[in-house]
């Protein structure tokens, strides 16, 4: 990869009372569910989907539901609002939703899950002559084996009203915090799992995909290695999921797509072996930038690119622009030469 000096190559991009607290959470529950985003690509190639937008608040309003209207789970709103309260934004605030997405890296097929940006895609099989689409849900995250549950894996089982039972170290660890739990909780309003499960083949079939009783923490690290999602959403993708969907698991904090000439980076903060999103440390996003970007001669505005890479809210930004490398002196006085006796022979 040639990286050409651009100094300047962009110049744009883009109290609480308990009364309230409870009316917040009512209406959290009343939105406990995003409407489904779905993408038609125009072309197999599409690596671009959605787009971002402005909502101006009324006072009702929290983040946290605002999050689920807008299929986003509530820390990918809340980083890009910085400075607002979450839970009382107050009325007339103008609020940025970031509803465009990079396709992550990799095959367009089955579930893919990219565990940085808390985030699921799935691809359904396109009909003869129908058209392709990508389904994207937030999705809360947790600790993960990162030997095993990264990677490829499948759905090896389905099972609505699933019945929880609750591994040992999560029960010791909930016993330890005086709040004990039985050795199993059937279905219903306190299963943490919801109403729809698919399990997958990785961890020798502990982790899944499952809704939740508690749609506020979606979007945050809070499993304890599952992917949750609001509850509607799981019962939208629940039937489409045939046993044996491949299901991948990747670990991508920074995505770049080409777009007309331009380089659009998204950049989400990384996680740790506890599913916990850290800060990026520069230099380390830096390098995977530019693997990222491979062969490709371009101009990057590297100021604005490292304060992308910094704030890594996941909002899409140009950070550079496809370039050619200019003419080594010896090839342009042979390409002239070639031209005057070309001109010189007509």
């Amino acid at each position: 990869m040639e990286i050409l000096n651009l100094p300047t190559v962009l110049a744009r991009t883009r109290r609480m009372t308990a009364q309230t607290a409870l009316l917040a959470l009512l209406s959290i529950g009343a939105l406990s569910s995003a409407n489904a985003t779905v993408y038609t690509l125009a072309k197999a190639e599409d690596t671009v989907v959605g787009q971002d937008q402005t909502v101006v608040t009324v006072y009702e309003d929290t983040l946290y539901a605002l999050a689920a209207k807008f299929s986003l789970g509530s820390e990918e709103l809340i980083r890009v609002n910085p400075g607002v309260d979450p839970w009382l934004p107050g009325a007339g605030k103008q609020l940025i939703v970031p509803g465009r997405h990079i396709l992550p890296p990799g095959p367009h097929e089955g579930i893919v899950v990219n565990l940085p940006e808390h985030r699921l895609y799935y691809y359904p099989k396109p009909k003869r002559g129908g058209p392709i689409e990508v389904i994207t849900y937030p999705v809360s995250i947790g600790k993960m084996d990162w030997r095993t549950p990264l990677g490829l894996t499948r759905v090896i089982q389905k099972q609505k009203d699933p019945t929880w039972f609750p591994p040992e170290s999560v029960r010791k660890e909930h016993a330890e915090a005086g709040d004990p739990l039985p050795p199993k909780v059937g279905p219903g309003p306190d299963n943490p799992l919801g109403a729809y499960a698919m399990r997958l083949a990785a961890g020798n079939g502990t982790y899944l995909i499952h809704g939740t009783n508690n749609p506020i923490a979606v979007g945050l690290a809070v499993t304890h290695g599952c992917i949750r999602m609001y509850p509607d959403d799981v019962a939208a993708l629940f039937p489409l999921i045939p046993v044996g969907t491949p299901v991948r698991l990747i670990n991508e904090p920074v995505k770049v797509a080409w777009v007309d000439g331009e380089l659009l980076l998204e950049a989400h903060a990384p996680v740790d072996a506890q599913g916990q999103s850290f800060e990026p440390e520069i230099e380390e996003f830096s390098a995977l930038l530019k693997a990222a970007v491979g062969e490709t001669t371009i101009a990057i505005h590297w100021d604005y690119a490292r304060e992308v890479l910094q704030k890594a809210n996941g909002v899409i930004a140009t950070v550079g622009l496809e370039a050619e490398l200019p003419t080594p002196p010896a090839e342009a006085a042979q390409a002239s030469t070639a031209e005057t006796a070309e001109s010189a022979g007509k």
